[in-house]
Formats: structure tokens, C-alpha cells, sequence
């Protein structure tokens, strides 16, 4: 069988070339078409979100009052996470020395809490001078967060106060204080972080 030639069959030649540039054409315009989709799906999108913020993550104001499952579970977790002298004071029942503490003389206006666990325990309101170089308060902000435990150490009979939420102690309540309470509530600054709140003008004070 003779193929056709240019001579004898000089349309038929045509057209069979024009099969083959179109063939080549458009085999050319599928392999642009890869290349393109290949480099596409190496192009970073911006429609990525970011990711999660976990709670462990967040820092400042959101972590600050931590959730009892968080806390330390033992008491050599909590040297680790404590300064040497704040786990004399809370986890050891230690006091440290008067007019030493960092809130013995402290006037802002805020809430005083847990040095622990940061459970608001008492208000700058109810704060007074009572003389003895430690912070005092006539009350706390709620009862059911302050637990009172007779203490027989030194010879004497005290009233210790404990914190409910992470058990730290806080120092001591007497019935010497101000009117209308009658109690002082004598806690050690160790024991103690501040929160700054609002001023009777509405600005905020500073920490």
C-alpha cells in the first residue's frame, strides 16, 4: 500500500497536516495547563485561618485566675512554681517579717488576691491601718472563700486564715479590728497579688 504523496493527493496532504498542528497545539496548551496547576498548588492561599489559641497559650489577663484542675497537685509542684519566699509563707505557714511586705503600706484602689491561685479574697475598701506592719482588712469580699482553722502553734491560740480555692495560707484574723466587723484580718503580702480597679473619679489606677 503507497501512502499518498503531495503530488498525487495534494489536498489529502493538507488536511493530514493540519490533523498534526492541531495534535501539537494542543498538546502544547495541556502541558501549560499542568505546569500551571503544579505551580498553583505551591502558591501559599490567603484563605488560611490561624490556628487556635489553646488556654495554656494565653497569657496576661486570661490566665491570671487559674482553675483548680490547673494548679500545682502536690507540694514539690508548688515550690517549683513558687518563689522561695512566697512558699515559706503559703505553703509552709511561715510569716515574713512586718513592715517588709510589699502591701503593709499600699493605698491603691483595686482587689487583693490570691497569690496562689488569684481568687479575689479581699477589697482596698475594707483595708485600714492597723499598726501591726502587715496588710490588714475588717472583712473579706465573701466568706465562702476564706477558710478559718484554729491554730495551736507558738503556745497560743490563733485563728488561721486559708485560702478554700488552692489552700494557701494567708495569715491570721483577730477580733480587734474596726467597727462594724470588729475583726483584722492580719495577712501576709506573700500571700497577696493585686488587680488595680477604678478610682471614685472612674479612671483606672496603675498596678
Amino acid at each position: 500500500m503507497k501512502l499518498p504523496t503531495e503530488k498525487g493527493h495534494p489536498h489529502i496532504i493538507s488536511l493530514l497536516n493540519v490533523l498534526l498542528l492541531m495534535l501539537f497545539l494542543a498538546g502544547c496548551n495541556k502541558k501549560d495547563q499542568c505546569l500551571k496547576t503544579a505551580a498553583s498548588d505551591t502558591q501559599p492561599t490567603d484563605d488560611v485561618s490561624p490556628p487556635a489559641v489553646l488556654p495554656s497559650q494565653k497569657t496576661g489577663a486570661e490566665t491570671k485566675e487559674r482553675t483548680v484542675a490547673q494548679l500545682p497537685q502536690t507540694e514539690e509542684e508548688w515550690k517549683k512554681r513558687l518563689p522561695p519566699e512566697q512558699f515559706n509563707v503559703m505553703r509552709q505557714k511561715g510569716t515574713e517579717r512586718a513592715f517588709t511586705g510589699k502591701y503593709w503600706d499600699h493605698h491603691e484602689q483595686g482587689t487583693y488576691l490570691c497569690g496562689g491561685c488569684a481568687e479575689p479574697l479581699f477589697a482596698s475598701e475594707h483595708k485600714f491601718d492597723s499598726g501591726c506592719g502587715w496588710p490588714s482588712y475588717s472583712q473579706s469580699l465573701d466568706k465562702k472563700k476564706i477558710k478559718e482553722v484554729e491554730d495551736l502553734s507558738h503556745g497560743r491560740t490563733r485563728t488561721e486564715v486559708v485560702c478554700v480555692k488552692c489552700g494557701a495560707h494567708l495569715g491570721h484574723v483577730f477580733e480587734d479590728g474596726p467597727k462594724p466587723t470588729g475583726l483584722r484580718y492580719c495577712i501576709n503580702s506573700a500571700s497577696l497579688d493585686f488587680e488595680a480597679g477604678e478610682k471614685k473619679d472612674g479612671s483606672k489606677t496603675k498596678k
